[in-house]
């Protein structure tokens, strides 16, 4: 399992679109597989399963959950998968990672 936490400032649905596009978009081994949204008062979550084949056959899922109150977000990203390698773990999350960085870095 490979582990990303992360505290931002930013426009949620911002966020949460550029993960959506960056991950399915030009990547036919990696899909959306389920998600949730909710509201409670002011606080919004959206939790987001991707899974991918890996370089190994294995078949990679990450747990994406985003948390916004305004424009202070927290997200979480959990993967995990049915490889005893944790380098495609640790591959899976670090693109998520990149994804988030260039997202800073353009808002």
């Amino acid at each position: 399992m490979a582990k990303y936490e992360r505290s931002l400032k930013g426009d949620f649905n911002s966020l949460l679109q550029m993960l959506d596009k960056e991950l399915l978009v030009g990547n036919i081994n990696t899909f959306f597989y389920d998600g949730s949204d909710f509201l409670m008062g002011d606080v919004r979550c959206a939790v987001r399963v991707y899974e991918r084949d890996s370089t190994l056959g294995n078949l990679l899922s990450a747990n994406i959950t985003l948390v916004g109150k305004g424009n202070d977000l927290v997200l979480t990203v959990i993967s995990s998968g049915g490889s005893n390698i944790k380098t495609s773990k640790t591959n899976f999350t670090k693109r998520i990672t990149m994804i988030v960085e260039q997202w800073e870095k353009e808002n």
